[in-house]
């Protein structure tokens, strides 16, 4: 059928998503969900929505989704965020996406990490947009000085996929000031895990947009709940983009959803602190082990062994029945990025990978 293709379509190199097996008990380290439920009021939110026989269903959602901009301002409030500066959309792949068509195509290339999330060069190839991709340090460190050349806009994520490296909120005002004629984009997809936020900076710098997504810290990655904060001219560039289309995004499932998620700090905080505390924990087990782990602000770590091929350790973990993720990519074909999970699933792990060094250093 591939006779029907457009020129597009043969072009493209699609984003592959981590792996989601249909198997029974299985530790699914892989592709960095939450491994706790989302706040209680998240269901009893979703269980009203649909009462009275889901006579409410049958109807259109709110195409501007205002109540869960209200809830991600409220979420911002000590940053100075009114609705007007929020943008939401169909999880922060979907925004992110918007992002691309309507502020980063441009006659320069854009500029993002060589070893980053993988859905940008895949966004590029989407819209025929020219990037270049700026090498990390030996580290994996992103170099801010690096990004003070021509472009059409910069992105990175903070912290960095899929090393967990975060850059300090003083880096990033030094790559916006000397960026100040171009578009920069945070993706902080996973910046509730120990990082600082850059929305703090948004009423500063015009030129600033900064990306979240519910699907991790807030345990709604199947609910499908992003959002963009940023100068109200941003914010209608994607606008203009979204309703031209999908002027209805997100559900009314999503809507009510997120909009209870946000309104949970507590729960919030008490999840994000019990991933903290298991990925210190995982760490420091992993380091006795003899891996080298680099350092991360993320809910996963990104590891290797010295003496131990990546793939190899990947393979026998899924024999065991623990998935991790291994990138077949150049720099990292040796590291395995590994989603914390419950401390249960993380001993799990520890124990699974002491055996598998123990069986291989028993046939050197």
């Amino acid at each position: 059928m591939s006779l029907y293709w457009s020129s597009l379509v043969r072009r493209l190199t699609p984003y592959v998503p981590g792996e989601q097996p249909k198997l029974t008990n299985l530790v699914k380290l892989n592709t960095n969900e939450n491994p706790y439920p989302p706040s209680p009021r998240v269901v009893e939110a979703i269980a009203n929505e649909i009462a009275q026989d889901g006579q409410m269903l049958r109807l259109y959602p709110d195409p501007n989704a205002d109540s869960l901009k209200d809830a991600v301002a409220v979420r911002h409030a000590a940053a100075g965020i009114a609705r007007p500066q929020v943008f939401v959309g169909n999880g922060s792949d979907e925004v992110l996406a918007h992002v691309f068509a309507a502020l980063l195509k441009h006659e320069l290339p854009i500029l993002f990490p060589d070893i980053t999330y993988s859905f940008y060069p895949v966004y590029c190839g989407l819209y025929g947009i020219d990037f270049i991709a700026v090498p990390v340090d030996e580290s994996f460190a992103i170099c801010v000085d690096d990004y003070d050349r021509p472009n059409g806009g910069i992105i990175i994520a903070n912290p960095n996929a899929p090393t967990g490296r975060a850059l300090s909120l003083e880096a990033i005002e030094r790559m916006l000031a000397a960026n100040d004629r171009s578009v920069v984009v945070v993706d902080e997809a996973y910046v509730d895990f120990g990082a600082e936020s850059a929305v703090a900076l948004v009423n500063r710098y015009p030129n600033l947009l900064v990306v979240h997504t519910l699907s991790k810290s807030r345990s709604l990655a199947g609910l499908r709940v992003g959002y963009a904060v940023g100068h109200v001219q941003l914010i209608e560039a994607l606008e203009r983009v979204k309703n031209s289309f999908n002027s209805y995004p997100l559900d009314r499932l999503a809507i009510v959803g997120g909009s209870a998620a946000l309104a949970d700090d507590e729960h919030f905080h008490t999840v994000r602190q019990a991933i903290m505390a298991s990925r210190e924990q995982l760490r420091s087990a992993l380091l006795g082990l003899g891996f080298e782990v680099a350092p991360s602000a993320a809910n996963f770590i990104f590891v290797r062994h010295p003496r131990h091929d990546a793939a190899q350790i990947a393979s026998a973990l899924r024999q065991r029945g623990i998935i991790v993720r291994h990138f077949m990519l150049p720099r990292i074909d040796q590291h395995l990025r590994i989603t914390i999970g419950t401390d249960e699933q993380c001993l799990a792990l520890v124990a699974a990978l002491r055996q598998i060094i123990e069986l291989n250093v028993g046939r050197l």
